[in-house]
């Protein structure tokens, strides 16, 4: 079962800083690329690297009109608008189950959005999640299960089968996501 939200999340999951950069951007319809490295605590070349990142995936522009000190640096595209609002939703559900922007590995939203309350094999997620690694997968199941974004059960037969699906804490984000069934 393709996901149509997986690119663009993957692409999100690309650069650390990019959901919380894109929904400050679609909340104040702009920044500064100061106020922006104050609001995260982020250094010149990991701004620099975020915004660069946003650009090539066509989201955020310079802004033409840039040169008033009260006029934003920077401003989402079109096509960004859209990705900014769903950010908004990603930032506002991982403050609400207390999850920091660097609690999570890369491939965890992707994974969340894929999988559902219903158990799941390693095998159908890593086919949904594709080009995935078995080791990336396996590495950011154990971290949403430690997140309790996700739960684990072996069913009982031989040898054991390991089945995966989403707690209601993970649900609660898969929503926020787009990802909810």
């Amino acid at each position: 079962m393709p996901l149509e939200c997986v690119p663009p999340l993957r692409m999100l999951e690309a650069n650390r800083w990019a959901i919380p950069v894109l929904a400050l951007l679609h909340r104040e319809q702009g920044s500064r690329f100061a106020v922006i490295a104050r609001a995260f605590g982020l250094s010149h070349n990991s701004l620099t690297r975020c915004l660069v990142h946003l650009k090539a995936c066509g989201w955020v522009i310079p802004n033409p009109g840039h040169g008033h000190p009260l006029r934003p640096e920077y401003v989402l595209t079109e096509g960004g608008l859209a990705v900014g609002a769903l950010c908004g939703q990603i930032e506002t559900a991982r403050a609400r189950l207390k999850l920091g922007t660097g609690d999570l590995p890369r491939w965890s939203l992707p994974l969340v959005a894929g999988l559902g309350p219903d158990w799941t094999r390693f095998g159908e997620i890593q086919a949904r999640l594709a080009p995935v690694t078995p080791r990336a997968l396996s590495t950011t199941l154990k971290a949403v299960i430690d997140e309790a974004l996700v739960r684990r059960k072996l069913e009982d037969r031989y040898p054991p089968l390991p089945l995966y699906a989403l707690t209601g804490k993970g649900q609660e984000l898969a929503a926020a996501l787009g990802g909810s069934r």
